[in-house]
């Protein structure tokens, strides 16, 4: 088998552009990642619920325009 070199070239370039891009991960983990982000939102979000603020209750932080 006869390869001159700019196609020799050409395949060793497209297989290092291959190999270096990272692998994506599965849809499974993906949804799995998103499932317990959802639930740690919730949480903080049921926490939060929880508490009782008065009106009154300043904010830790200004609003300047």
């Amino acid at each position: 088998m006869k390869i001159t070199r700019r196609k020799l070239a050409a395949s060793l370039a497209a297989s290092a552009v291959a190999m270096a891009q990272p692998q994506s991960p599965s849809a499974a983990a993906a949804d799995e990642d998103l499932r317990a982000a959802r639930d740690r939102l919730k949480a903080a979000s049921d926490a939060l619920a929880r508490r009782e603020v008065p009106m009154a209750a300043e904010p830790a932080f200004r609003f300047e325009a």
